[in-house]
């Protein structure tokens, strides 16, 4: 069974390839079999439409989420399940005050309010596993024939008894900053770094009070679906300087998968480009990792998707 309508119902990943720049073919008509042409003439039409506002230039907008790992974290199967899906123990005292705290941006500083290390703790942790056979039930832990399924800092994890059985233990907590990918760039914000017994580098939960954080703008994609062979972008892997890395949505049986680019001065818009397999293919999404090489250094510039026209935000890390 064909499956080109699910491409068209998601946000794909990014990916680069030679750069495009050319704004004035905007106003040429697209020849559905130049797939490249019909890229560059909507990502013209995506840059045109962005207008973010003044927060997205002047607050704090972030574009990844509130949990960083600082570090190789040294993952086992079971340790990765807790912290996806957020299962802590604290063995120490989450103190209550709320503090202050300067965001560094590379255009500037800004002082916000910060949560506590409860509060920060509280929005980390999500719950506890069931316990596994065989292995001793720590204190505090649900009993069995309790929910199976539990909140994690990136949404709904249904937790498995055969690997997902142990919680993180938490043995000390220091405000201190990481960087995160925002409106404004890479910025150093404040954070709450919790110590983890069965992690080899702590894990970050940014501490930036909930009013003081900005929304990402609506997506303002150009009316109708992608032109035929063209693929959506879904999130940001990874900014190095020139080099980007985005993932693309493809199709099981794709081909031929090739990051566009169109960038300028003030916004760099991402998708990529495939062929469709002839026949019959199995209904799957997968995620393609790509990179590329912008004429610039990315900085402060927005990253938008081709199809839905809005900013990519960083994968979980």
């Amino acid at each position: 069974m064909r499956r080109p309508a699910l491409l068209l119902v998601l946000p794909l990943l990014l990916v680069a390839g030679c750069a495009a720049t050319d704004a004035g073919r905007a106003g040429r008509p697209s020849d559905p079999a130049r797939p490249a042409e019909a890229f560059d003439q909507r990502a013209a039409q995506v840059a045109e439409a962005w207008q973010p506002g003044t927060a997205w230039r002047t607050g704090y907008v972030p574009l990844e989420g509130p949990t960083v790992l600082t570090g190789e974290p040294g993952f086992t199967p079971d340790t990765e399940a807790a912290f996806r899906a957020g299962w802590y123990r604290a063995q120490v005292p989450m103190y209550p005050t709320r503090v202050g705290g300067e965001i560094r941006f590379p255009d500037g500083r800004l002082t916000l309010p910060l949560v506590s290390a409860a509060e920060a703790y509280r929005q980390l942790d999500q719950g506890d596993p069931l316990p596994c056979p065989g292995r001793p039930k720590r204190p505090g832990l649900p009993t069995p024939g309790g929910p199976t399924v539990e909140p994690g800092p990136d949404g709904w994890t249904t937790s498995s008894t055969q690997t997902a059985c142990l919680s993180l233990t938490v043995t000390g907590v220091t405000l201190g900053a990481v960087p995160v990918r925002t409106s404004r760039g890479e910025a150093q914000v404040p954070a709450w770094l919790f110590d983890v017994e069965e992690l080899a580098t702590p894990v970050a939960q940014l501490a930036v009070a909930p009013t003081a954080v900005g929304r990402v703008p609506a997506p303002t994609a150009p009316a109708g679906p992608l032109p035929a062979g063209l693929v959506a972008a879904q999130n940001l892997a990874a900014v190095d300087g020139t080099r980007v890395t985005v993932r693309l949505g493809v199709g099981a049986c794709d081909t031929g998968i090739t990051p566009l680019v169109w960038e300028r001065p003030d916004v760099v818009v991402v998708g990529g480009r495939v062929t469709r397999a002839a026949g019959e293919c199995i209904d799957v999404l997968k995620v393609e990792p790509v990179t590329v090489t912008l004429a610039t250094p990315l900085g402060a510039r927005p990253v938008l998707d081709v199809f839905t026209g809005a900013p990519l935000s960083m994968a979980s890390r």
